[in-house]
C-alpha cells in the first residue's frame, strides 16, 4: 500500500496517526502505539516528524525533520518486530514499512494493521497486563482489565455463551418462556425430532444445558440462562446486565415517554421474553404491504426483517460479561439499538458483509431455528437493503470504546397520514375517533391498551388519534395516565 503522506497530514487523524522525531533510531515508545493500532483501529507510524501539538493550521502542524539514516532504522525495526522479546506477533509486511522522501529529507511510514480478532490482544515487552494498549484520540493508553478480558474472550472461536454455569439448572429456567419459545421452535420445524425431548434434552440439543465431564457435573450454560431464565435467577448471576426498551414516538405534552419495558416484576426478564415483547412494539409504525399467500395474509415486510435482524445482532454480538445495558429506543424518526461491547470486525467488512462469528453462538443457533437471523453474515447487508428499499438514511454503526458498547441508529421515514380535508370543525374527522368518543363517554376511566383492544388497532395508531383528537379540543385527561379520566368536551 503506496502511503501519501501530504494526505495523510492533512487528514490528521490522531487516533490513526502517529508522529515521532526518531532522527538517529526506532524509539522504544514506537511499541506502545504499534501495540495500541493492533489493538484498535490500525495506523500510520511516521518516523521523522514533528508534530506541533498547538498549532491548530493542519499545514503548519507536521515538520518534517527526517531521519539520518533510513536503511539502518529500518534495518533495527524488523529485527525488534520479529523478535518474540518485544512483541508478541509480527503483523507487519514488507510494503507495510516504507521510505519516503520529501524535499530531500527521508522519513520512515509504517503501516499497522488492526489486529484481527483472533490474535488480540497483541502486547509488548512479553507483559500482557501492563504491555497491552489502545488507542484514542489522546494517544495511547495501557488497557483496562475488562478490555483486555473481553480481547481474550473474543479470541476464542467458541464464543462466550458456551460458559457452563456451575449450580444453574432447570430450576432455574422460567418454563413458560422455554414452552413459548418450543412453540416457535415447531412452528417453523414441524418434523424436528427434537420436538419429541423433554425440556432438558431439548435444551442440551440447543446448546442452553451441558455437561462438565471432566467433573461430572451438569449446569445452564450462559445461553440458557439469559435466553430462557427465571428473571431472579438472570439478575443474580448477571447482575452486571440491564435491559430496557423505552419509547419516546408519538409523546403528548410533557410525556417523556409513551410506553416502556424494563424490569418491574410483572415479566421473567430473560433475552427471549424482552425480544418476544418489544418487536411487536417497535415495528408497529412501520409501513406494512397487503400482501396474500395463498388465503393467509403475510404483510412481513422487508423493513420488518430487518429491524428482527437488527434486534438479533444486538443480542448474538454483545458481550454480556461486561457492565452494559441492552438498551432499545424507538423514537417518531428513528430506532436507536445498544448493546454493550465493542465490535470485532471493523465496521467497513461490517456494512460489506461476510462469515463473522458472533460472540454468543449458541443464541444466534437459538435464533436461526424459530426463523431469526441471517447466515454468513449477510444480516447487515439486509438491513442495508431494506432501508435503501424505501430511501431511507443510511443505518449508521457507532462504535463507543469510552463507554464500551455500540449503537446502531435505523433512521425511519413514516408515510404520512392521509387525513381528509374540508371537513367541519365540529366534527371528529373520521368515524374511528367518533368511536373512540363514545367508548370514552362510557367509560372515562379506560386505559388506552383496552381501549386499541376494542377498536382492534395498534396502540400507536391509537395514539395517533387521540393527538389528534387533543390537539382538535376533542378531549382532555384529567389526573394520571393510570388513574385518571378521560373528559370529552361537547362542541
Amino acid at each position: 500500500m503506496k502511503i501519501n503522506i501530504k494526505d495523510t497530514l492533512l487528514a490528521g487523524e490522531r487516533v490513526t496517526l502517529e508522529c515521532k522525531k526518531a532522527t538517529k533510531g526506532v524509539p522504544n515508545s514506537l511499541w506502545d502505539t504499534y501495540s495500541a493500532f493492533a489493538n484498535t483501529y490500525g495506523g500510520i507510524i511516521l518516523l521523522g516528524v514533528v508534530e506541533h501539538m498547538d498549532e491548530r493550521d493542519k499545514a503548519k502542524r507536521f515538520e518534517i525533520v527526517g531521519v539520518e539514516d533510513a536503511d539502518k532504522i529500518r534495518k533495527d525495526l524488523w529485527n525488534i518486530v520479529n523478535s518474540k522479546e518485544k512483541v508478541n506477533v509480527n503483523l507487519l509486511h514488507d510494503d507495510d514499512v516504507q521510505t519516503i522522501d520529501i524535499d530531500g529529507k527521508e522519513i520512515i511510514a509504517i503501516n499497522v494493521p488492526r489486529a484481527d480478532y483472533t490474535v488480540r490482544p497483541v502486547y509488548i515487552n512479553n507483559n500482557l497486563s501492563r504491555g497491552t494498549f489502545k488507542r484514542n484520540h489522546e494517544g495511547d493508553y495501557h488497557c483496562t482489565e475488562q478490555e483486555l478480558k473481553m480481547m481474550l474472550r473474543d479470541a476464542n472461536e467458541a464464543g462466550n455463551d458456551r460458559l457452563i454455569l456451575e449450580y444453574y439448572t432447570m430450576d432455574d429456567i422460567d418454563i413458560p418462556t422455554l414452552e413459548r419459545y418450543r412453540i416457535m421452535f415447531k412452528t417453523d420445524n414441524p418434523d424436528h425430532v427434537w420436538n419429541e425431548l423433554d425440556h432438558k434434552e431439548f435444551l442440551k440439543q440447543l446448546g442452553g444445558y451441558a455437561i462438565n465431564r471432566k467433573e461430572g457435573t451438569e449446569s445452564l450454560t450462559m445461553a440458557g440462562l439469559l435466553m430462557f431464565g427465571k428473571g431472579l435467577s438472570v439478575r443474580e448471576r448477571f447482575d452486571n446486565l440491564r435491559m430496557d426498551y423505552i419509547d419516546k414516538s408519538h409523546l403528548i405534552g410533557d410525556q417523556r415517554y409513551s410506553d416502556r419495558l424494563t424490569y418491574d416484576g410483572t415479566w421473567e426478564n430473560n433475552l427471549f421474553n424482552f425480544i418476544r415483547m418489544v418487536l411487536p412494539k417497535l415495528t408497529s409504525d412501520l409501513p406494512r404491504p397487503f400482501k396474500m399467500e395463498g388465503v393467509v395474509r403475510n404483510d412481513d415486510s422487508l423493513q420488518h426483517k430487518a429491524v428482527r435482524e437488527a434486534v438479533t445482532n444486538m443480542i448474538i454480538h454483545a458481550d454480556f460479561m461486561i457492565n452494559g445495558l441492552l438498551r432499545i429506543e424507538k423514537y417518531d424518526d428513528r430506532i436507536v439499538l445498544t448493546n454493550p461491547g465493542l465490535l470485532k470486525l471493523p465496521i467497513e467488512q461490517i456494512y460489506h458483509g461476510g462469515e463473522s462469528k458472533a460472540r454468543n453462538q449458541r443464541m444466534q443457533n437459538m435464533f436461526r431455528m424459530i426463523g431469526y437471523g441471517e447466515n454468513l453474515g449477510s444480516g447487515f447487508p439486509l438491513i442495508l437493503n431494506a432501508w435503501n428499499e424505501k430511501h431511507w438514511i443510511k443505518p449508521e454503526l457507532l462504535e463507543q470504546p469510552e463507554l464500551m458498547q455500540v449503537k446502531l441508529t435505523l433512521h425511519i421515514q413514516n408515510e404520512p397520514i392521509n387525513e381528509p380535508v374540508n371537513e367541519p370543525v365540529n366534527e371528529p374527522v373520521n368515524e374511528r375517533q367518533q368511536t373512540i368518543l363514545s367508548i370514552m363517554k362510557q367509560n372515562p376511566s379506560i386505559i388506552r391498551e383496552d381501549l386499541a383492544n376494542k377498536l382492534g388497532i395498534s396502540l400507536a395508531t391509537l395514539k395517533r388519534e387521540l393527538t389528534s383528537l387533543r390537539k382538535e379540543g376533542y378531549i382532555t385527561r384529567s389526573g394520571s395516565d393510570k388513574n385518571g379520566q378521560w373528559i370529552v368536551v361537547s362542541k
